[in-house]
């Protein structure tokens, strides 16, 4: 082998194994650099332990307003749209004129169904006549009554064809769908519109089982609206429900009249302030030492040096304390700050 290329791969050779050991030489500085936390190491904590908090006398429910009434109209008859008295959006008023459908053939039915009314009943004085002078049997004479009871009938229910050929509005509202146009061939019980009435709104509050008590069919409550800064309404409770759903909370619905001067639209936030309740003095901790949502609580509580996460039962809250119904008891030290650094089963200290 040439001498030269022997001499190249020796070079090569020696770089390479100069190059790993200043690689793992750097590995180690910065390994020796970095920071490493030490997961056994006491972590800093405040605690406090629960006390007895007074709650005043007005507790806040949450909900969303939905419409007094809301209905989809259908068509009470069948045919073509000939004409249309609303657009989307439009105030409507209760018996106004909504859609008139092609009632041409109807009318015509109409015209022959009473001629043979007529016919009938001519028959039938005729035939009455008849059975005096014992011309005609009994028998005929019953067909004759019946061949016009039958005529009278058909006309009826040409004349309700036709009137449920103009379809009116129920009840006062505002058109939030419209759903045909003219020309549309309708069958009968078709969609036309949705119409929704907001003169008065409800608002559908959920009420934990504890509270559900405060709150009695026709009890009079104030109401914040959040568009409106928590401007106060008067409403009334109209209906209670007597089975609680999973989370053992209950609906309560407060009935509200709209104004024109603050009108408030279906889907907004308002929040019930019942204001019958007697201020309440009740163990608490602070707000501040929740962790996650008020639906589902949690706390860190300390236990033999080390953080313990912990679910509870909250009941009535303001600003800054929740009360403790059940699974946290007073001797107990709850971590209010600090709680960020932590995790379960993590080892803390308290600070003094």
């Amino acid at each position: 082998m040439n001498k030269r290329i022997i001499t190249i791969i020796g070079v090569t050779i020696v770089l390479i194994v100069l190059g790993a050991f200043k690689l793992k030489k750097n590995k180690a500085d910065v390994e020796g650099k970095l920071y490493i936390h030490d997961t056994s190491a006491a972590i800093l904590v405040d605690v406090n332990s629960p006390s007895y908090h007074s709650f005043e006398n007005s507790f806040s429910y949450l909900g969303t307003f939905d419409p007094f009434r809301q209905n989809i109209i259908g068509a009470d008859g069948a045919g073509k749209v000939i004409k249309l008295g609303f657009q989307e959006g439009d105030k409507i008023s209760e018996g106004q004129f909504l859609v008139k459908l092609d009632d041409e053939m109807a009318n015509i039915q109409l015209e022959s169904a009473e001629i043979n009314v007529e016919t009938q009943r001519n028959d039938d004085v005729r035939n009455s006549n008849l059975l005096k002078d014992n011309a005609i049997s009994g028998v005929q004479h019953e067909k004759t009554k019946l061949a016009l009871k039958s005529a009278e009938t058909q006309v009826k229910q040409i004349r309700k064809q036709i009137k449920n050929a103009t379809i009116s509005a129920p009840f006062s509202g505002i058109v939030t769908r419209k759903m045909i146009d003219l020309g549309s061939v309708l069958s009968t019980g078709a969609p036309i519109l949705e119409l929704t009435d907001i003169s008065s709104l409800k608002l559908n509050i959920s009420v934990p089982e504890r509270d559900i008590l405060k709150f009695k069919i026709g009890q009079a409550v104030t109401i914040n609206v959040d568009v409106y800064d928590n401007k106060p309404f008067s409403g009334k409770v109209s209906n209670i429900s007597v089975k609680a759903d999973a989370s053992h909370n209950f609906k309560v619905e407060i009935l509200i009249k709209n104004t024109t001067e603050n009108p408030i639209m279906a889907g907004m936030y308002g929040s019930v302030i019942l204001n019958n309740s007697k201020a309440i003095n009740a163990l608490s901790i602070p707000r501040k030492a929740l962790i996650g949502s008020s639906k589902a609580p949690k706390v860190y509580v300390v236990r033999n040096g080390k953080a313990k996460l912990i679910s509870f039962t909250a009941g009535t809250s303001d600003g800054d304390f929740i009360e403790v119904v059940d699974g946290i008891s007073k001797n107990d030290k709850v971590i209010v700050k600090g709680q960020i650094n932590i995790q379960n089963n993590s080892n803390v200290i308290t600070n003094k």
